[in-house]
């Protein structure tokens, strides 16, 4: 399998919702899953699915780039926000002035083919961020994409975040032309990494996918996600 460059986070490393989407369904292990990515997912380049016991890798030549095995538990929903409340949050959303990757394809304000995702600050929700998001398709991969971009906005403007781990669930299904509203929050905090549950509601505050996922401070630089 491979990714196209369109699905892009960082400009040369794949989207990592969207890999993690890729991986999910080609791992044909039964939901809920989670997938751990230890390298940068490449693009444009052939990747390979191995099974060894109730684990999946997946490797691009001799990187072992991810796995994916039975998630421990499914993840919490996060309370809804109104739509309202998601635009006006997305007002501060702080990826429009120094975004680490303007060309995300989920969040980069310089793309105009992609998800379109500004999560801002929702007020009186510490820790919690929201953007108004409207579904062009009801491919489930898009769901991956836009329940992983805001939690890396969940701290605001701190050292860099990279994706780590993420699991979903799709309960619901969503309505193409439609507005949701996707909400992130940070659940808790373990030395470099940060703990994040997102969900994707109707403006009427039916859930559509919930998320659980960890990110992983990196200083240094972001080496693979939005």
């Amino acid at each position: 399998m491979t990714i196209g460059r369109a699905f892009n986070g960082p400009p040369h490393s794949a989207h990592g919702g969207y890999a993690c989407a890729v991986f999910a369904r080609a791992s044909g292990l039964e939901p809920p899953v989670a997938v751990t990515l230890l390298a940068a997912p490449p693009l444009e380049t052939p990747m390979a699915v191995a099974a060894v016991g109730k684990r999946v890798s997946v490797r691009a030549g001799d990187t072992l780039v991810a796995t994916v095995s039975p998630a421990d538990r499914s993840p919490g929903a996060i309370p809804p926000v109104g739509l309202t409340t998601a635009q006006i949050a997305t007002r501060a959303f702080p990826g429009r002035t120094g975004h680490p990757f303007p060309n995300c394809f989920a969040c980069g304000p310089n793309r105009t083919d992609g998800l379109h995702l500004a999560p801002g600050p929702v007020p009186g929700r510490p820790h919690t961020v929201a953007s108004p998001w409207t579904p062009r398709t009801d491919d489930p991969d898009m769901l991956w994409c836009v329940l992983d971009c805001p939690g890396g906005w969940v701290e605001g403007r701190p050292a860099p975040l990279v994706l780590s781990r993420l699991s979903i669930v799709i309960p619901g299904r969503v309505e193409p032309g439609t507005p949701h509203v996707v909400v992130a929050e940070r659940l808790g905090v373990h030395g470099r990494t940060v703990s994040v549950g997102s969900s994707v509601h109707t403006p009427s505050g039916q859930l559509i996918a919930t998320a659980a996922a960890v990110w992983t401070a990196a200083p240094d630089g972001l080496r693979y996600s939005g």
